[in-house]
């Protein structure tokens, strides 16, 4: 339950994300996105489960399974490929949200909900409305009074916060639960989740202020994987992601090597 302070009115979900919403649909043209609830915010929880789920009740064997199923490869490079789908879709959100508008979702797995069932392409992600927003003293969302709105100090507590929400508290567990399950070393499935942020900026880059490259770099020294990637620059010139580390897609039956993949040899 939401308790809001006298003559305070609740803060509609949807409309503190639009600014991401917006961003979304400038990437993509469209809401309907294989990776991400319609609009982010999850109202019908039919068919989905918490995060955490998969971090403490033993979920995480239902989502390697049903990798292999998808996939009908190994089960550590099936693994690495959902982990791969799953960081990307997760990180978005945050990532753009601080970019854009610096109003930056707080992932906890409690408040995350996932679906990896048989029509999804690989995995899919969606927010409940209870998930909490922080902003900085100057977004108008802070004198909305709304406890889902956590307001913070300065642009350095926004990515403090940042970090703890995506990484302390939600891939960092995870992966360890994965890693009970699978042979996989950390330091690739951090560079999944460093590929997916730098690919993130750069696919938004028109719809985001700021320089690209200098947004990417704050993200990632935020996070502590600098050294996973590098931007290069592509046939056309143009900025390009160079993972350091395999999401391990060349080892599936159907191998597919990765623009930017680390292994790729012309």
């Amino acid at each position: 339950m939401i308790t809001l302070a006298p003559g305070r009115a609740a803060v509609d979900p949807a409309a503190a994300l639009a600014p991401v919403t917006t961003t979304l649909r400038g990437m993509f043209g469209t809401d309907r996105l294989p990776g991400l609830a319609p609009g982010l915010v999850v109202t019908d929880e039919s068919g989905w489960r918490p995060a955490g789920n998969l971090i403490h009740d033993g979920g995480i064997a239902d989502f390697v399974a049903a990798a292999v199923t998808r996939w009908q490869g190994s089960r550590h490079a099936c693994a690495g490929v959902a982990w791969k789908a799953y960081s990307y879709w997760l990180a978005l959100p945050a990532v753009l949200g601080w970019a854009g508008a610096r109003r930056v979702p707080l992932l906890d797995p409690a408040d995350v909900l996932v679906d990896f069932a048989d029509h999804r392409p690989a995995v899919a992600l969606g927010l409940r409305p209870q998930t909490r927003i922080a902003v900085l003293p100057t977004d108008p969302l802070a004198l909305a009074g709304d406890p889902r709105i956590h307001v913070v100090a300065d642009e350095a507590a926004l990515l403090a916060v940042l970090r703890e929400s995506l990484l302390d508290r939600h891939f960092t567990p995870m992966i360890t639960a994965l890693q009970t399950e699978v042979r996989l070393g950390t330091r690739v499935l951090h560079g999944s989740i460093a590929s997916g942020v730098a690919y993130a900026i750069l696919q938004a880059a028109d719809a985001l202020p700021g320089s690209s490259l200098r947004t990417i770099d704050t993200l990632l020294e935020t996070l502590g994987m600098s050294d996973l990637i590098e931007i290069s620059t592509d046939a056309h010139g143009l900025p390009a992601v160079q993972r350091r580390t395999c999401c391990l897609a060349a080892r599936l039956p159907q191998p597919k090597v990765c623009p930017g993949c680390c292994i790729r040899t012309a």
